[in-house]
């Protein structure tokens, strides 16, 4: 059996962190094998906001838990309900394939709680907490993040999406990295490549982010 490494580059006293490359299957099993749960956009942000612009979390991208999904009246949405999360190996063997991972009626019914409307123009990060996409999406920490990206002179959040089509599917979320601007990127079909997936150990329940952490390797 082929084993992917883990790396935990983020140890702070509140929320662990750690990276592994390798299929978005294999990737999570590997994570959650260690106990870790795959991150979501605002836990980014807040780790990219705590180690700094250039820290290794700030300089490149992962993915999220989140999925963008795309439906046939044209509507494209965020969904924290993500169904790649719930069917990783099969949504993994369609991309292998070279094909979409559509959805059953009760999969898109399912994930439509708290989705979040992507469509608009790139977000200026001066108006984070304004746009009702990036107010949601990052939450108690939007205008933080906002001015984060706009000290590391990022004027806008590029926002990339696919066209829709006459059947529903999703795609999964590229967080990615300060150099392409925080680019929230929905438009990526590769997850049987190796992608980088971040993981994260206590969440939304941990008390506040530590900036003191430790990084390794695991050989």
């Amino acid at each position: 059996m082929e084993e992917y490494k883990i790396t935990n580059d983020i140890r702070p006293r509140g929320l662990d962190s750690a990276y592994v490359i390798g299929p978005f299957d294999k990737a999570k099993e590997a994570l959650e094998s260690e106990g870790y749960e795959v991150i979501g956009l605002k836990e980014n942000a807040k780790l990219r906001i705590e180690h700094g612009a250039n820290s290794f979390v700030s300089r490149n991208g992962n993915w999220t838990r989140e999925g963008v999904l795309y439906l046939p009246d044209k509507r494209i949405l965020l969904v924290s309900n993500n169904p790649i999360m719930q069917n990783a190996k099969y949504a993994t063997a369609c991309h292998r394939k070279r094909e979409k991972f559509y959805l059953t009626d009760e999969q898109v019914e399912s994930s439509l709680e708290g989705s979040i409307d992507l469509r608009g123009k790139p977000i200026p990060t001066n108006r984070f907490a304004e746009d009702t996409r990036t107010a949601q999406i990052f939450g108690e920490v939007v205008g933080d993040y906002g001015l984060f990206l706009k000290e590391a002179r990022i004027e806008e959040m590029p926002i990339w999406l696919d066209f829709t089509e006459d059947k529903a599917f999703v795609r999964p979320v590229w967080f990615d990295n300060l150099d392409n601007g925080s680019l929230l990127d929905g438009n990526v079909g590769g997850l049987v490549f190796g992608g980088r997936m971040r993981g994260v150990k206590g969440g939304e329940a941990t008390q506040k982010i530590s900036r003191s952490y430790t990084s390794f390797t695991n050989k």
